[in-house]
């Protein structure tokens, strides 16, 4: 089955034509046919478009609006010249949609219907940010391949929908609970689900055999403990602020620093929000720049003191997250670094396990290098107590896959 993955931002579109009929995950037995991205919809759009492996192409082209987004996708993709593996846009037989809040009443996975809509637009409030563009790309998505192709909404929150009360309910008055439903969502959530699944084929477990540490480190970031293959915890919580030092947001701080900087600064609430959301963390911290990349760079060659802070910092706020869930968890059996940042810096894994022997945690630092530019393995020194792995993740094939189990109803989830 022929599935497009759609990613919908305010003004990004990114997607990947993902053909997928097998019943486990294994990057063997799918095809990415294409993929890429449009940004800067509403204007002179940025296209990138890629067929199977190969090096994207870039080019620019006036798209007004993510319905015309859509459509010059998969029009470039059943053009004659573009090689991909598809002959008309009826070739496509789903859609799976990333969806990033589904409240409580979404616990999985779920055929968009126009009850599934009307639903997801009562979550607005939720999500301001991320719902009405993801409901725009489910909206564009019909326009174009029209109401008879099916399409299937893979939430954020869905996989954290298993966090008890102890952790998920803020010590705020309970009623804010009951009325606002106030609380813990978490997200990353497909994310730490396909890592946890990829977890138990490489190491043959079952699902009630897994208790780890998942680590999505990217220009988000997030951390999530899983015992039985169930999230009991994250670090993300009512907004995807909440938590470990991430691009360019703040992650955790006293809610009391929002007034006091407010009214020293002169600042609104909402400048406030945007402050903490997009001039923080990283950027904020360096005064450089979010990349982690750029930031190793620095602190190596320039001996940028801020860069080395900015990078401490979030190494320290991983490890104390850390610490809490070993401790909550009595114990891991392995911690999972996936993300761009996960998978591709050995500086930052060595950073964030270095000092933790006595916790069963010893990194060892010839595997650890080994490790990057998507591999997979593991690099904790022999008789460790405790496993560590990279295990690229992969939101995109699990929305593919997903889709086609809820489309043809052949197989229970993971």
């Amino acid at each position: 089955m022929k599935i497009l993955v759609l990613n919908v931002g305010s003004s990004s579109l990114k997607f990947q034509l993902v053909d997928t009929d097998q019943t486990a995950i294994d990057a063997n037995s799918d095809r990415r046919l294409a993929s890429g991205q449009i940004e800067r919809i509403g204007g002179e759009a940025i296209l990138t478009l890629g067929v199977g492996s190969a090096p994207p192409s870039h080019t620019t082209a006036q798209i007004r609006n993510h319905a015309e987004a859509v459509e010059r996708v998969i029009a470039w993709m059943a053009g004659a010249d573009s090689g991909v593996d598809i002959a008309a846009p009826s070739d496509i037989e789903a859609v799976g949609h990333r969806v990033v809040h589904g409240g409580e009443q979404f616990t999985r996975s779920t055929l968009v219907t126009a009850t599934v809509r009307s639903d997801l637009e009562r979550l607005i409030d939720l999500a301001p940010l991320h719902n009405p563009h993801n409901l725009l790309g489910i909206a564009a998505a019909r326009e174009v391949l029209g109401e008879n192709v099916p399409q299937v909404a893979v939430f954020d929150t869905a996989f954290h929908q298993t966090i008890p009360e102890t952790a998920h309910l803020y010590a705020i008055p309970y009623q804010l609970y009951r009325r606002y439903r106030v609380r813990r969502y978490g997200f990353h959530g497909t994310s730490h689900r396909y890592i946890a699944y990829r977890y138990r084929q490489l190491t043959g477990k079952t699902r009630e055999q897994t208790r780890i540490i998942t680590l999505h480190l990217g220009n988000g970031a997030s951390a999530c403990a899983i015992v039985d293959g169930h999230s009991v915890d994250t670090s993300m919580g009512f907004t995807p602020l909440e938590g470990l030092v991430m691009g360019t947001r703040s992650g955790d701080i006293d809610p009391a620093i929002i007034d006091y900087v407010g009214a020293k600064e002169g600042l609104s609430s909402r400048e406030m929000d945007m402050m903490l959301n997009k001039q923080s963390g990283l950027l904020g911290l360096s005064g450089l720049t979010a990349d982690m990349r750029e930031l190793l760079a620095e602190a190596d060659e320039n001996g940028d003191r801020r860069a080395r802070l900015a990078i401490d910092i979030f190494c320290y706020r991983v490890r104390k997250y850390l610490g809490a869930y070993l401790a909550a968890m009595n114990g891991a059996d392995a911690i999972v670094f996936a993300g761009g940042i996960g998978e591709n810096s050995p500086a930052v894994r060595e950073r964030i396990c270095e000092g933790m022997d006595w916790l069963g945690i010893q990194i060892d630092a010839g595997r650890n290098i080994g490790l990057t530019g998507g591999a997979e393995g593991r690099f904790d020194r022999d008789g460790g107590r405790v496993e560590l792995w990279t295990i690229p993740t992969d939101e995109e094939l699990l929305i593919a896959r997903d889709t086609w189990r809820i489309v043809s109803g052949n197989a229970p989830p993971p």
